[in-house]
């Protein structure tokens, strides 16, 4: 950066004489839109680029307000060099508002600190929050009690799930890989394992479709399924001590 780079010189391997920056600065734009062949060091090695399946990219993401910003500068140079986008898919985020839907600001005072949010309800509950509450491309009023309700209606269930199926697993010595499902197994137990089969195409869909919010909340169905439903109905046969 200047005016750094104005101190650096070099002798020129031809001359001898010493060769300085040219004056001009170019926009950091021209930078950012790069980046696809620039990371690459195209056209100068990686010369296959183009052919190999790694340009154009297969996913980016970002804020809304890069669509006259990365989004564009990206666009705008795969076309001069290649009339092609330089990506297959986006996924175009909303911005993030207080809980009155304002804006948040220093000025205003009104700015939730995520390092905050994270401390008290771990990054896991921030993140499904964010996946679950609204799909990415919508503005979306910020809530810290939404963010404790995910954790309670959630996490804590698919923890205690967990929790009471590593109690009698081990009660039982149950080792994974070495046990197998009985073909006369419970009802419950065909219907769970056939609700699990669908929440994998299910979630396979919606992420291939490029749809978290979609996917986050068949696997919040799933676990609600399974806790309210299964797990309840099954739990006098697991106090068994047997593999059952």
């Amino acid at each position: 950066h200047r005016p750094f780079v104005d101190e650096l010189t070099f002798d020129c391997p031809e001359c001898g004489a010493k060769m300085r920056r040219v004056p001009e600065v170019i926009d950091c734009w021209f930078d950012s839109g790069a980046m696809p062949l620039a990371q690459w060091h195209y056209p100068f090695e990686n010369d296959t680029l183009l052919k190999d399946g790694r340009f154009p990219a297969d996913y980016i993401c970002e804020a809304v307000d890069q669509t006259r910003g990365w989004f564009y500068s990206l666009h705008a140079i795969s076309t001069l060099l290649f009339n092609r986008p330089c990506f297959k898919n986006v996924i175009c985020l909303g911005h993030i508002l207080d809980a009155r839907g304002e804006k948040m600001s220093k000025a205003r005072g009104n700015v939730v600190e995520p390092s905050a949010v994270i401390n008290k309800y771990g990054a896991d509950a921030l993140r499904w929050y964010f996946f679950t509450a609204s799909p990415p491309g919508n503005v979306r009023r910020f809530s810290e009690k939404s963010v404790a309700e995910i954790t309670r209606r959630f996490l804590l269930t698919l923890w205690n799930v967990y929790s009471f199926f590593v109690t009698y697993a081990n009660i039982d010595r149950f080792t994974p890989g070495s046990e197998t499902v009985s073909l006369e197994s419970s009802e419950l137990d065909k219907w769970i394992i056939s609700e699990l089969n669908q929440l994998i195409m299910d979630v396979d869909v919606a992420l291939d479709g490029y749809n978290p919010t979609e996917a986050g909340r068949k696997i919040e169905s799933f676990v609600n399924d399974l806790s309210n439903w299964y797990v309840r109905r099954s739990r006098r046969r697991f106090w068994k001590s047997e593999n059952d």
